[in-house]
Formats: structure tokens, sequence, C-alpha cells
């Protein structure tokens, strides 16, 4: 599996900048970090850092329950009403490749799964 994602500014029009995300996996006892990134000018994230030995350089994580959180809060201020968003997927079968991107205004947003 490889991962990405992107958010864009549906109020205004243009790609999120420096929207940090974390991208967690599912173990028994509840979400563990495995990698986070920042957008980029395009709203994009193009390379993970890895958190853990789960998500290294080349080599992709396992089939299982996924969670990207996206400190939304940190790119739209203080009075933001979603100061964070979490969007939690399941990937079945290790090798495809999932898009999972966000479109977000300051009072909703929206996902889901891209090409």
């Amino acid at each position: 599996m490889s991962l990405s994602t992107h958010v864009l500014d549906t109020a205004a029009g243009r790609p999120a900048k420096d929207v940090l995300v974390r991208l967690s996996r599912r173990a028994p006892h509840g979400f563990v970090p495995v990698a986070e990134g920042r957008t980029d000018d395009d709203g994009r994230i193009r390379e993970w850092s890895p958190l853990g030995r789960e998500w290294s350089a080349g080599v992709d994580p396992r089939p299982g329950t996924y969670r990207l959180l996206f400190d939304t809060g940190g790119y739209l201020g203080e009075d933001a009403f979603f100061p964070e968003v979490s969007v939690v997927f399941t990937v079945r079968e290790a090798g495809g490749h999932h898009h999972v991107p966000l479109l977000l205004s300051p009072f909703a947003y929206s996902t889901y799964r891209g090409s």
C-alpha cells in the first residue's frame, strides 16, 4: 500500500499549505502513530516522516485500519470550528495505492477515496 493525501481549502479556492497530518495504525490498545508530514504549497504531502518501525523508507505498511489526523486548527486558526479532522480507513490488501484527500472550509469538511 502506498498512501497520499492533500488538503484543499474550498473557501479560499486553493491548496491548504503547511497543514500537519499524522498517520496512525490501529493496534489492540488504540492508534499508534507511524508517520507524519506537512502539506506543501500544493496542499500535498510528498514525503512522510516515519515515527516508528512500521513505516520506513521503501517499506509499505501492512493491511489494517489507519487514521489520518489533520491539524486543521493550526491552519484555520484558534477560532476553527473543527480544530482537527480524523479520517479512519481500512486497507484490505497490501500493494495498492490509497489517496485520501481532505476538502476543508471554516464550517465543513469532506473526504473521499481518490486515485
